[in-house]
Order: C-alpha cells, then structure tokens, then sequence
C-alpha cells in the first residue's frame, strides 16, 4: 500500500531507472534512480539528528540540489519550507521564527550567504555529504509514517504581507496529484517546463506529477522569461509539451510578440493559475497556437494547490472573464453567503473549499487556523472542517463556477458594493495595456488604477474607463508605471503598489 509520497517515487525510479527525472540544461541532468538514490543518502544523514516529523529548511537556489533536499527530508520521515535564497532577511526571520527548523539544509553556493543570516539552526550542506544509503533505516522510517504526517509547510503572505505557514500532509499530496495525473493525463512522456519557484504552491503539481508517473521535470533558467526567443528556444531544444505558468509569465511572452518569430514546436498543454489571466494574453496564445489544450486552475496553497479547474471550449472576448469552472474529482466548493448558508445559483458568495485536498492549518498559528479552517456551515450533524478561502464566486449561466475577487478587494464606494477585478479586467481588455491593478485608498475613499503600457497615455485610459465602467466604478486616479511590479511568486505585488502609492501622496 501507497502510503506517503516517497512510496510513489520508489515505485517510478524502478519502473524508469535511467530516464531523466530532472533537467536544468543538457549537461545538468538526473535519472530518477540516481535522484531517488541522492534523497535517500541525504535522508539517512538526517536520521543521525534521531528527528522525525519535525520542521526543516532548505536554502538552496532554485536546483536540481533543492528538489534532492526535498526528497530527502521526506524520506528521512520529517516535513520541509523551501526558503526563497533572494528574500529580505525580515521576511525569512518572519519564517524561520514560525518554523523554528532544527536543521537547516544547504550546499557549497548558499552556505556562506546562510551563515550570513546568524541562525541557530545546524546546518548541512549536501555537498560535504559522504554517507551510504542504509535501506534498513529508510524501510525503519517509512513504517513509523502515516498519511496524515506533514509533508511540507510552504509560507504565504496573503494581502497581509505577514507569512503564514500552511501545512500540507502526504495524504492531501497524493489525492491531488492523483487529480492533477488523471484529469490533464500526465504521464511518462509529458515533458513539463517549470517556471514556479519551488517555495509557491504551484511547483507542487509539476514536481509531484513527475516524481509519481515517470514524467521529465525541465527547471527553465529565470533569465529566459526576460528574453523570450530564448524561451521558445528552450521549449523546442527539450520538447517541452507541457507548461504551467502563472499568468504574468504567459503575458510577457503574448505582449512581446515573440509568437510573431517563433513558436513552441511541441506545446499540447498550457496550464495557468496563480491570478486572473488576462484574456487578451490568452486569445494572442489561443491564436497563434490554436491546437493546445488551455486551462485555467484556480486555488489557494491551503487545498495544496487547485480545488477547481476549467478547460477552454469556447471563445471570449477580451472583455470577458474566464471562469474557474467546476470542483476537482475528490474535492467540493461551497458558495455560501454571509449568513452561512449556500448561495443560489447566480448569487454571488464566498468559496469554501472541502476534501481531501484541504491542508491541515497554519503551523504555530492557532488563531488564523481557526478564522480560516472552520465547521462546514451547511453541514450541523458532525464535525467537518472547510477551508474559508475569503475568494468570491457564483455560478453562472453554463453552470460554471466564476471568480469573482478576493473579499478583502471588494470595496464599498459611493454607496455601492465594488469588485476591484472586475475594473481590473475591463481595462485589460484595451489593447496596448500591458497589465493592470486597482488599490483603495480607503482614508480618501479613492479608487487608484495602475497600468503598464508603452503606447497608451493617462488621458487614453480614462477615456477608455469612462465609456466601458459605470460612473461609480471608474477609477479616481490612474497612475502609469514604467514597470509593474511582482512579486516572488510572479504575481502583481498589490501590497507594494498600495504601500509606494500612501508614501507618494504623503
């Protein structure tokens, strides 16, 4: 019986010994026997600290070395956080004082710079590692394990800006990758392109879907999202056939025009997630490469990474909304309204998530655990805990769940109750618009619109907002920037923008 994630990585290292499991470029490369291998000596070197089911961090670089550290701690029956290498030192503080790790794994390239940090944590570094694997210890080891044990805890800091740690167990893995393999039909010959930082939720489906069916785990150099004839180049050089990107990567690809020169040879499948797609990026993608299958994966990282997806079928126009369509095989969406009780359909409510796919809490946070993971409110018979996602959402006329915003964007302006996506996406559908964001400046009660563009002036936005918005739902100010910003994760940094735009007006 399949237990806990490394069961199905032993079970694919014997299947496909010698295939390439991991790839940063043609001379950096491991087959899933040796990787298997690696994680299990790493492991048995973990297990001299006598720690199980404990917390341990990984400050390695984005690598083929990280993913060998993540293996290994759940081989060595504890539970990992991927440190970002590049975050401020008072964020990782943040981390590392929830996390509290006994240990803390590195190599010879982020040793100097950990130590740099003053933890109290021991570190080890991979590559002074010269153990045997002892498969008596590993064997030990997996029999102590149950599903229900952590398998990582990845950190989010929400609208807040203050990190929370979402536990994740073995069980909610499996049941999801389980999804994630049938649904978009992962297997031995799907050779993904991975642009997700392993510390973000969305790595999770490609690295585990990988380690589960034999697939090829391609690690894009960051550089190559900058220069995009690059990464077509890359794409076509390791016959990528499958991508899962956040939108901001698809969008710089689309508004580039690098279709225009070259193409992807052997894209079938384009996966996105993490934010709203724009769908103007979306129609330059569907009409240049119109024979690839599109979806659009909606989630948070507390359901381990997506509770609903939706396959493309039909056109939209630039001024439309994608939805987010229906609930994952094992898994159930709630739309329920502020009384507690479940929306009809076209009502508009929050998104509770259930099944299996449901995270476990927050680690040493017991107070946001409890406002976020609560009793189904429809249900009053037995205990049953859902994940209140603060997401917003109803089902529309095809029977479609559609997203309707965070709750904490929701604003009330002039009387009216106010989505900010829904601005957001009416303005990116005008063409020259790279990208887009609105903030509230509550203190004022002024709604600020930001955007990107190299061709569009203020006064041609808000001639644009004042024909397609309602008059209460056009921007009171828009700013132009020469370069939206992102965050780690690839996606609009609304918190920087708010903090940079109150210091600007003083």
């Amino acid at each position: 019986m399949k237990k806990v994630i490394t069961d199905y990585l032993d079970e694919t290292s014997n299947k496909y010994p010698r295939k390439t499991c991991i790839l940063e470029n043609k001379d950096n490369k491991i087959s899933f026997h040796a990787f298997a291998n690696e994680s299990k000596r790493i492991a048995c070197y973990i297990n001299k600290y006598n720690l199980f089911n404990k917390p341990i961090a990984i400050f390695i670089d984005k690598s083929i070395d990280t993913l060998k550290a993540m293996f290994g701690v759940l081989y060595s029956g504890n539970f990992y956080t991927v440190f970002d290498t590049a975050s401020p030192k008072n964020r990782l503080d943040l981390v590392y004082n929830t996390l509290k790790p006994t240990l803390i794994i590195t190599n010879n390239k982020c040793i100097e710079k950990l130590k740099s940090y003053n933890f109290d944590a021991q570190i080890i570094n991979i590559d002074l590692i010269d153990n045997k694997i002892d498969n008596k210890v590993i064997k030990g080891i997996n029999q102590k394990m149950v599903g229900t044990n952590p398998a990582y805890v990845l950190f989010t800091s929400g609208s807040t800006g203050v990190p929370k740690g979402s536990v994740i167990t073995h069980k909610s893995v499996i049941a999801y990758i389980k999804w994630f393999i049938e649904c978009f039909s992962i297997d031995n010959t799907t050779i993904f392109g991975n642009q997700s930082p392993f510390y973000f939720s969305m790595s999770v489906s490609d690295i585990y879907s990988t380690m589960f069916t034999g697939a090829t785990f391609c690690i894009i150099p960051k550089i190559n999202f900058t220069f995009t004839m690059n990464l077509v180049k890359y794409l076509n050089e390791f016959k990528i056939n499958t991508i899962y990107w956040v939108p901001s990567a698809l969008s710089i690809v689309a508004n580039l025009n690098t279709f225009d020169y070259a193409k992807p040879k052997y894209l079938k499948k384009v996966l996105f997630a993490g934010e709203v797609m724009p769908t103007p990026t979306l129609n330059k993608w569907r009409k240049h490469l119109p024979n690839v299958l599109y979806g659009n994966l909606f989630g948070p990282t507390e359901t381990t990474d997506i509770c609903t997806y939706y396959i493309v079928n039909r056109k939209f126009k630039n001024n439309e909304s994608l939805p987010i369509g229906w609930p994952c095989n094992n898994c159930d969406i709630l739309i329920v309204d502020e009384e507690g009780k479940e929306c009809e359909a076209g009502s508009p409510g929050e998104l509770y998530v259930r099944g299996d796919f449901v995270g476990s809490g927050y680690y040493n946070n017991p107070e946001k655990t409890n406002d976020a993971f609560v009793q189904n409110p429809i249900n009053k018979s037995y205990p049953e805990i859902v994940y209140k996602t603060g997401d917003l959402g109803k089902i529309n006329k095809y029977g479609e769940i559609e997203y309707l915003g965070r709750k904490d964007f929701q604003i009330k302006h002039m009387g009216y109750r106010i989505e900010l996506g829904e601005i957001e996406a009416n303005i990116t559908a005008l063409e020259g618009i790279t990208t887009c964001a609105c903030i509230y400046d509550e203190n004022n009660k002024l709604i600020v619109l930001f955007y990107e563009s190299s061709k569009l002036s203020v006064d041609d936005v808000i001639k644009y907002a004042d024909q397609k918005l309602v008059k209460y739902m056009r921007p009171n100010k828009v700013i132009k920037v020469s370069k939206m910003p992102f965050n780690a994760n690839g996606k609009i940094d609304r918190v920087k923008l708010k903090k940079d735009y109150l210091e600007m007006e003083g």
